[in-house]
């Protein structure tokens, strides 16, 4: 063999300790995460949660935030996932300086601290800004459905789980009674001091399942009363008269007040998910909402909720963005969903020039002469721009960046249950993506 190698020594030990700095390319965006935690965000909310000294040597909290907001940026959310990449990826350790945390203390700290990794968007969009990345010239507002952390097929409706209680109860009994005369005939044959007086297991799961039924209908019904007086409240707070004066007006209503509606539905997994229509029909989910701006596409103000309509949330994600930068914006554009004459209203008094679609997404000048006047408004103005709209700018914005974080980044799905959880979770999803732009034009 003529042809020389370089040599390869698996068994071969390193004289002096080896750099992290030395396992990735100084331009990899490891360094840049580990670098902008470490350098550039107060993270004294974190902090202050470590005053006892008792007990073994924690982690450092920098290097645990570090490591989440980098592997978000990397499209890696699961605690296992990320310990792993800790043991295998020479990015993961240029973060972590090659400390191993496992998955149980990775979940653990981003449940103790989600609420105050999630309150880092404000500084990062500020470094954005401070990069001019943020110019609030135009700003595009968007929802997207992201599925929960339950299934559809766990949601039972409120007619249903009235049949189902019944039919459980009845079953349940039909198996306690069958059960204690087992046990009385087993007593008879083998004893009274022999064992077999415990309960089958396919009882307990039967009990359990209609504890979790009964469960689940008593809130229902709880939020069916809770709306119901909200309503009389608000009628009578604006100089109704009262009902019980005279005969009720109106159509009989087709279930009494205060009582849930048949079709109104509960996961039993994630009882603040909601069925929602999505691009692939219904899913369990959450609505996801963001502002965007156009400079490059860095997400200005999020928030979420678990009602499938985006109108109520245009004036507070506006407000929020007033809010995180300091001053409004001068653009703002949104598709249909967020079209209302309160809102237009509400554009309108802040001195916010709006591009708000009235029709469909490829027709955003139809609806005839449905709406108000600012919807009547807002249809010519935007027939007036053709397809040098400003609107145009809506579709370049928001979608694109949903796109990065469901596709590119792989987020399709919560790990996280319950609506204040899932709406942390939104926002460390919302400060990766910034994170990348901000890496992008370092």
């Amino acid at each position: 063999m003529s042809k020389r190698f370089l040599p390869w020594d698996v068994d071969q030990v390193s004289l002096f300790p080896p750099s992290v700095l030395d396992y990735v390319p100084l331009s990899h965006p490891a360094h840049f995460v580990r670098d902008l935690v470490r350098d550039d965000l107060d993270l004294e909310a974190i902090y202050a949660s470590y005053e006892d000294a008792r007990g073994a040597p924690a982690f450092h909290p920098a290097m645990m935030t570090a490591l989440l907001l980098y592997a978000y940026t990397q499209g890696i959310y699961s605690s296992r996932r990320i310990s792993r990449a800790c043991e295998e990826r020479l990015d993961f350790h240029a973060v972590t300086a090659s400390t191993k945390p496992d998955f149980r203390t990775i979940s653990e700290f981003r449940k103790r601290h989600l609420k105050a990794l999630s309150g880092l968007f404000v500084q990062v969009l500020k470094l954005c800004a401070q990069a001019g990345l943020v110019k609030l010239g135009h700003v595009a507002l968007d929802g997207t459905k992201i599925k929960a952390n339950a299934s559809k097929h766990k949601a039972m409706s409120y007619a249903r789980m009235q049949k189902a209680e019944a039919a459980l109860a009845a079953e349940v009994a039909g198996w306690l009674k069958a059960a204690d005369a087992a046990d009385r005939k087993d007593d008879a044959a083998v004893g009274v001091d022999r064992r077999g007086d415990e309960m089958p297991d396919w009882v307990a799961d039967k009990q359990k399942r209609l504890a979790k039924i009964r469960e689940a209908k008593t809130a229902l019904e709880a939020e069916a009363r809770a709306q119901a007086d909200a309503k009389a409240k608000a009628k009578s707070g604006n100089g109704d008269d009262d009902p019980g004066d005279g005969p009720p007006c109106g159509p009989k209503p087709k279930h009494p007040p205060g009582t849930p509606k048949p079709k109104a539905q509960r996961n039993f997994t994630d009882p603040d998910s909601r069925i929602m229509p999505g691009k692939d029909g219904f899913v369990q989910a959450y609505n996801g909402q963001a502002a965007v701006d156009a400079t490059a596409q860095v997400i200005i103000a999020h928030s979420l909720s678990n009602s499938s309509a985006d109108a109520p949330w245009l004036v507070p994600l506006t407000d929020a963005v007033t809010q995180n930068m300091g001053k409004r914006p001068k653009e703002l554009s949104a598709d249909a969903g967020y079209c209302s004459e309160a809102n237009l209203a509400a554009l309108k008094e802040r001195g916010i020039s709006a591009y708000i679609a009235t029709g469909r997404a490829k027709r955003p000048t139809t609806g005839g002469k449905v709406g108000g006047p600012l919807t009547q408004a807002m249809r010519r103005k935007l027939k007036l721009g053709g397809h040098r709209s400003r609107y145009r700018l809506r579709k370049q914005l928001p979608e694109p960046v949903f796109g990065q974080i469901k596709q590119a980044r792989g987020f399709r799905q919560f790990l996280l249950r319950g609506l204040d959880n899932v709406k942390q979770e939104w926002g460390l999803v919302c400060i990766a993506h910034n994170i990348n732009k901000l890496w992008a034009a370092a």
